[in-house]
């Protein structure tokens, strides 16, 4: 069961038309993909995807499965979206509440384990080895683990162990810097009966919605629930400053995490389109270059996903630039985020100047490190400069600049 359903406000612009787990990330894939492809290289086929918010694009780019081998008459794969019912059914109000909405599936199946996924995460991780640590500590639940540094504790749930990983106490988010290091990954492994009766529990006046909040704290005092560690590379992307940091740690070669590993490859649907051309006065160091790109400027240390055209002139640099987007002749992008289908005018100047550290106006607890966002579908006219920490929201047309440049730190 992996859970797709994230508004995924922190990511700007870049989720304003659609759910977190369908940005595109790494060129040609979306977040989602990397949970996809864990499962059918762990051999798991029997795969549900919960989504809720803004589900259009996610259900067109998963369609029946057919990338990652999916499409199958057996298990196989299932879009799970909320709906008005007579009893209990309507808007997931969080995690265990979609889980618990959608329980009719898990007990069609017969299932005795249920793997719990998010669709939102980094990683390469192959859940036998979870399951197998369920099945010899005789769990109810099992929760995937990891280090973080106690300094960033206070972004997630951390467990309380003992000397047989047994958890023992479980804390949301702690303000305190006490409680160890060890990070839930939001990965879950229940033995689907337990998970039914915590679950069905729940009442009006204590409602179970929410694992982190609710149903591990119950378990942790009454079932066996056990940690398993994984020390791998992972991350959540869930922010423009981790978004755009871990696109730049793709482009660097010491970096633990493969893409062009064959034994575990990561699958996406993809579009028939010709080679990237490098014209005879492109400039192209340390980036990711997807298929149908055409480079006729400067790209350093950037991501560019499939169809992007980069005029001559051009320099995008430290900039992840995604579909078919259009760079014209002299333009400049420095540390930003583009959406797919964006037309850069000739001239114009993206992410310029040195005050990185004005914040965004409308939004200073999500822009504030210099890096500029530009919303799907935005036009940016020739030759005006645009700050940093700037947010241009989607579909913007020229004559939403009526001033010409755009300061640091102001939305369009």
């Amino acid at each position: 069961m992996i859970m797709a359903g994230g508004e995924g406000t922190r990511l700007s612009v870049l989720s304003e038309k659609r759910a977190k787990p369908s940005v595109p990330f790494a060129g040609k894939f979306r977040i989602i993909d990397f949970t996809l492809s864990n499962c059918v290289n762990s051999g798991i086929f029997d795969v549900a995807v919960l989504t809720q918010y803004r589900p259009h694009s996610l259900n067109e780019h998963i369609g029946i499965g057919k990338p990652w081998d999916l499409d199958r008459s057996r298990g196989g794969l299932r879009l799970l979206q909320p709906y008005q019912g007579r009893n209990d059914e309507s808007w997931y109000r969080g995690t265990s509440d979609a889980i618990y909405q959608n329980l009719n599936f898990i007990r069609e199946r017969r299932a005795d384990l249920v793997l719990i996924l998010s669709g939102d995460h980094i990683y390469k991780m192959d859940y036998n080895d979870i399951v197998a640590t369920h099945i010899r500590n005789r769990s109810d639940l099992t929760v995937g683990v990891m280090e973080v540094p106690l300094d960033e504790t206070d972004r997630f749930g951390i467990m309380t162990t003992d000397e047989t990983d047994r958890i023992i106490e479980f804390t949301e988010k702690p303000k305190a810097r006490d409680k160890g290091p060890l990070a839930s990954m939001g990965i879950y492994v229940f033995n689907a009966d337990a998970l039914i009766k915590r679950l069905s529990e729940g009442s009006d006046d204590k409602p179970r919605i929410d694992f982190g909040k609710n149903v591990i704290p119950a378990m942790v005092a009454e079932d066996r629930v056990f940690a398993h560690r994984f020390s791998g590379y992972w991350v959540d992307v869930g922010t423009i400053q981790s978004y755009w940091e871990t696109s730049m740690q793709l482009l660097d070669p010491q970096l633990n995490f493969d893409l062009f590993d064959h034994e575990w490859r990561i699958r996406t649907r993809s579009e028939e389109r010709p080679p990237a051309k490098i014209g005879p006065q492109a400039k192209v160091t340390q980036s990711i270059i997807c298929n149908g790109c055409t480079i006729r400027g400067t790209v350093e240390h950037s991501v560019l996903s499939p169809g992007v055209y980069v005029s001559p002139g051009a320099v995008v640099r430290d900039s992840v630039v995604m579909n078919d987007t259009w760079i014209g002749p002299g333009a400049v992008l420095d540390k930003v985020i583009v959406d797919k289908e964006v037309v850069i005018g000739a001239g114009a100047r993206v992410g310029c100047g040195d005050d990185l550290n004005v914040p965004n106006r409308l939004e200073p607890d999500k822009i504030t490190t210099g890096i500029s966002v530009v919303g799907k579908a935005a036009h940016i006219p020739p030759g005006i400069s645009v700050g940093r920490n700037v947010v241009i929201n989607a579909d913007r047309d020229t004559e939403d600049f009526p001033g010409g440049n755009v300061a640091s730190g102001e939305t369009i």
